[in-house]
């Protein structure tokens, strides 16, 4: 398995079917797991299926982590983003564009 270049606190691993997860590191002082952050870079079309159940359930959202833009998307980078929480707390991010737009 090939690890990708670190990048901040991340650890990239790519999948086998195009998928990479972006593992954090855990700092040593950390005892227990915390709500953790997970991105989905999404086509068009899965956003719009994914943000057409989030409304449809009414779920709490924002435009950035910081819990702005309530019930609201971004659209860092040219595409379209969403954050929401999952039953655990834990952080998920939907976007169709990566971090800093697609390479040229």
């Amino acid at each position: 398995m090939d690890i990708g270049k670190e990048w901040g606190p991340f650890i990239p691993i790519p999948l086998d079917n195009g998928v990479t997860f972006d593992f954090a590191k855990v700092p040593p002082f950390v005892s227990e797991i915390q709500p953790q952050h997970y991105a989905f870079l999404v086509s068009e079309a899965e956003f719009d299926a994914a943000y057409a159940k989030i409304q449809r359930y009414k779920l709490d959202h924002w435009a950035d982590p910081q819990q702005h833009g309530v019930n609201e998307i971004n659209h860092n980078d040219g595409g379209r983003g969403v954050y929401f929480l999952d039953p655990n707390g834990h952080f998920l991010e939907l976007i169709t564009v990566p971090y800093g737009g697609w390479p040229t």
